[in-house]
């Protein structure tokens, strides 16, 4: 008789906070040491690994899903070298756990500080994109966390292969099995179960589309680390460098469509307007990406004649707020700075805005009063990742102000409790 979805979660769940107790244990050698050796059976298993997620592309291609999610769930030998460099960079990692920060002498004879901790049980739910079963399996046992990872059922060949390595690795580190556990079954209603059960899981984190994403933050009884969408802009500003401007802008947009860092809208001042966009139309167009543009942007780039007018629409109130994750690129004329920082405020999904400029103080104010997760200067939005940042491989991105914000790596998988440290010391 097939096992009922409570009986097999409470399983699951039982299994994890028993296997969280063993892995906050664990000391940074042994921890490292499973990672590389995870790394090290997923060398081994390259072909099995390309076999699995090529039986998850064909189910893929016969379901008419779309270019942006086929792109995410391919396992190029690019995706499992970068997958076995995360692990790897993962180890390098201090580890943060058992970190004291803070400690400080009272006048009562005490010492407070700030221990960082595990979290627990952390539970992952994401689409497509089966590198996260290995992402999220480094982060949360260098974290000293247990995990549930439910993986989309478009991946499930892919995820269940890479799950094998990861219990290769564990079980050569004689670390549990059940450290990380991967969710085999599809049923909808485990996605309930994992984000309801605050008795076995601690916080949840959704990677995947808005759709997802809202339906997790609306069900769940455990707290999430979450962002919705990456509605991104860049900004050319009057005082920006000439050279920096179609690269950066560029970058931002075609190297990779189908990403939440990608931008999705392109701000410029009206000053340098002229000067630009025709350029910048012309770099897009070579892309073959859609440009979808203010009355001002629109006139600008109609007479451009390296444009193809087939490529311009007039953007509507709704382009302003979409993220595409297509080639698709919104295009605004602003009047200057106050006017950019006034749109981002009104329609960015806050998670990363960059300004192109060599003004000093307009840097500086777009830097202090963007509200994103991440806000640069002269740099391509797609930097905003943990392996970017040096976190190595990210658990996601977060858009939340509480608990973890930006790209969350190892410190955003700790907590922190208070310790105090006596000496016989009784309060008078």
């Amino acid at each position: 008789m097939t096992e009922t979805i409570d009986a097999y979660f409470d399983r699951l769940g039982q299994a994890a906070r028993t296997a969280a107790q063993a892995i906050a244990r664990a000391g940074t050698a042994q921890k490292n040491a499973a990672l590389r050796a995870i790394a090290d059976a997923l060398d081994a298993a390259r072909s099995d690994l390309t076999a699995a997620n090529e039986h998850d592309l064909q189910a893929a291609h016969a379901a008419g899903l779309s270019p942006a999610l086929i792109d995410r769930l391919t396992l190029s030998p690019k995706v499992i070298d970068a997958m076995i460099e995360g692990l790897e960079q993962i180890a390098d990692l201090p580890d943060p756990v058992g970190e004291i920060r803070e400690l400080r002498q009272r006048p009562s004879g005490i010492q407070v500080g700030r221990m960082r901790v595990p979290l627990g049980v952390v539970g992952i739910i994401y689409e497509s994109r089966p590198n996260v079963t290995v992402d999220a399996a480094a982060l949360c046992l260098k974290a000293g966390n247990a995990a549930i990872l439910r993986g989309g059922k478009e991946a499930i060949h892919s995820n269940q292969a890479i799950a094998r390595c990861v219990q290769q690795g564990l079980a050569a580190a004689q670390l549990p099995a059940m450290v990380v556990q991967v969710i085999e079954r599809t049923e909808r209603e485990l996605v309930t179960r994992l984000v309801s059960s605050p008795q076995y899981v601690d916080v949840i984190v959704p990677r995947g589309g808005k759709g997802l994403i809202e339906a997790v933050a609306q069900a769940a009884k455990v707290p999430v680390i979450k962002h919705l969408d990456g509605n991104c802009h860049v900004y050319v500003h009057a005082a920006a460098k000439p050279e920096w401007v179609v690269p950066i802008v560029e970058n931002a947009k075609t190297h990779r469509y189908g990403v939440c860092n990608a931008a999705e809208t392109l701000l410029i001042d009206e000053a340098v307007a002229p000067r630009y966009l025709p350029e910048i139309g012309a770099m897009l167009a070579r892309h073959g990406v859609e440009m979808r543009c203010c009355p001002k942007a629109w006139s600008l780039l109609h007479a451009a004649p390296q444009v193809p007018a087939e490529l311009l629409k007039p953007a509507t109130e709704a382009d302003w707020a979409t993220e595409y994750l297509a080639p698709i690129l919104a295009i605004r004329v602003v009047t200057g700075l106050d006017d950019a920082i006034d749109h981002i405020a009104r329609y960015s999904s806050h998670h990363t805005e960059a300004i192109i400029t060599e003004d000093y103080s307009a840097a500086m104010r777009f830097l202090r009063e963007v509200d994103s997760a991440s806000v640069m200067v002269n740099a391509s939005t797609r930097f905003a990742d943990g392996f970017e940042y040096g976190l190595g491989a990210e658990i996601g991105i977060s858009t939340d102000k509480f608990h973890a914000r930006g790209p969350v790596g190892l410190e955003g998988l700790t907590s922190e409790k208070w310790i105090v440290l006596g000496h016989g010391t009784i309060r008078r």
